[in-house]
C-alpha cells in the first residue's frame, strides 16, 4: 500500500513586527488516490465512502464532487502548466474528525508515469475563519533543485491571515514523501523574511495499532488545529499585530474595522 500515516510536528515562526512562535505534534494522511476504495476496508472508525470518526469525504477537495479526485487534480495541473502527470496521485491531509473539517493546508504530489519522480505539486490552502480556498501548482520543471529538495518561489495570491498583508512573495521548499516529509514556507517583504512554517514528518504504515496510536495520541485532531489557530491569533492580537482586513473588505482603499 503506497497510502500511509505520517507522524511529526509543525513549527510557525513570525518574526516581525513582533516576534511569535509555537510548535505542536500532529498527525496526516497521505492517501494514494487509487487506493481510496481499500485503504480504510474493514476499520470501523476510519473510512472514505461513510461517516465515521475519521473520515476522507470527496466534497471536501479540488473540484466537482462528481468528478474523480484524480482526474481534477491531473486537470488542473494541466491547465496551469501545460503537462499533465499520470502517475499517481498522492493527497496528504486533514481527514475530517467527528464531522468537522478543518485543513489549513492540503499537499497533492502528482508523480510521471513510472511513479518515481514528482513532476507536480499542488498546495490547497484554506483560510480561517473564511472558509476560502486557494491552489498554487509547483511544477517542478521550474523547480531549484538541490540537497534532495524541491524550492519555488511565487508571489502570495491569497489572503491567509489578518495579521500579514498581501504584499509578500512566498518561497517554498518540499521534499518528496518518502520515509521521511518536509515542507518549509517563508514570507518575504521588502527582502526580510516575515514569517516561515515548517512541517517535519516520518512515515508510518496504515496498521491497526498505527490507527489506534493516533487517535489516542492526537484526540480531535482538525478540532485540535482550529483551536490552535483562534488561540493564536488571540496572542497575536495581544502583543499588538496590525490587523490586515481581507481584501474583499477594501472599497476605495478604506478598510472595515
Amino acid at each position: 500500500m503506497n497510502s500511509a500515516l505520517y507522524l511529526g510536528r509543525v513549527r510557525h515562526r513570525r518574526f516581525y513586527p513582533k516576534k511569535h512562535e509555537f510548535t505542536a505534534g500532529l498527525f496526516m494522511v497521505l492517501l494514494d488516490l487509487s487506493e481510496l476504495q481499500t485503504v480504510f476496508r474493514r476499520r470501523l472508525l476510519w473510512s472514505t465512502k461513510r461517516f465515521a470518526l475519521c473520515r476522507f469525504r470527496r466534497q471536501d477537495y479540488l473540484g466537482d464532487a462528481r468528478t474523480p479526485l484524480d482526474v481534477a487534480v491531473r486537470d488542473l495541473v494541466q491547465e496551469e502548466t501545460g503537462h499533465r502527470p499520470l502517475g499517481p496521485i498522492r493527497l496528504l491531509t486533514n481527514l475530517r474528525t467527528l464531522g468537522y473539517r478543518q485543513n489549513p493546508v492540503s499537499f497533492y504530489y502528482c508523480y510521471g508515469t513510472d511513479g518515481s519522480q514528482v513532476e507536480a505539486i499542488i498546495s490547497e490552502i484554506t483560510n480561517t475563519p473564511w472558509g476560502e480556498v486557494h491552489r498554487y501548482v509547483h511544477d517542478v520543471r521550474d523547480a531549484h533543485k538541490g540537497g534532495g529538495a524541491l524550492r519555488f518561489d511565487l508571489h502570495k495570491a491569497f489572503h491567509i491571515s489578518p495579521f500579514m498583508g498581501m504584499n509578500q512573495d512566498y518561497q517554498w521548499s518540499f521534499t518528496p514523501p518518502t520515509e521521511h516529509l518536509a515542507v518549509h514556507m517563508s514570507t518575504i517583504e521588502a527582502g526580510t523574511a516575515r514569517f516561515d512554517a515548517t512541517l517535519t514528518l516520518k512515515r508510518h504504515g496504515i496498521t491497526a495499532a498505527k490507527l489506534a496510536f493516533v487517535l489516542l495520541r492526537y484526540p480531535l485532531i482538525t478540532w485540535r488545529i482550529a483551536f490552535g489557530i483562534y488561540f493564536n491569533a488571540l496572542r497575536l492580537r495581544m502583543k499588538g499585530c496590525p490587523f490586515h482586513p481581507h481584501p474583499r473588505f477594501l472599497t476605495e482603499g478604506a478598510g472595515l474595522p
